[in-house]
């Protein structure tokens, strides 16, 4: 494996860790508010939707990738 590709799954990681963790944070504090054991609900979501959001970042990764270049690639020749 080369250093750019460990790069790019190290970063999945981050980026799927965190936003996943976020994103339970704000969908199991807006319904518990805070309640007792909320905390509990939180890690057991955030355990769950972070594997999910780091194999669906995998194969979502390279699409948005191209995208990103076939937009560019368009506005570039728009100038």
């Amino acid at each position: 494996m080369t250093n750019s590709r460990s790069t790019l799954i190290l970063a999945q990681l981050f980026i799927s860790g965190s936003m996943s963790l976020l994103m339970t944070l704000i969908f199991s504090a807006a319904p518990l508010r805070f309640a007792e054991g909320w905390l509990s609900v939180w890690m057991q979501h955030w355990l769950t939707a972070w594997p999910i959001a780091f194999i669906l970042s995998l194969i979502v990764g390279p699409l948005c990738f191209k995208a990103s270049f076939l937009v560019l690639r368009g506005a570039d020749r728009l100038r």
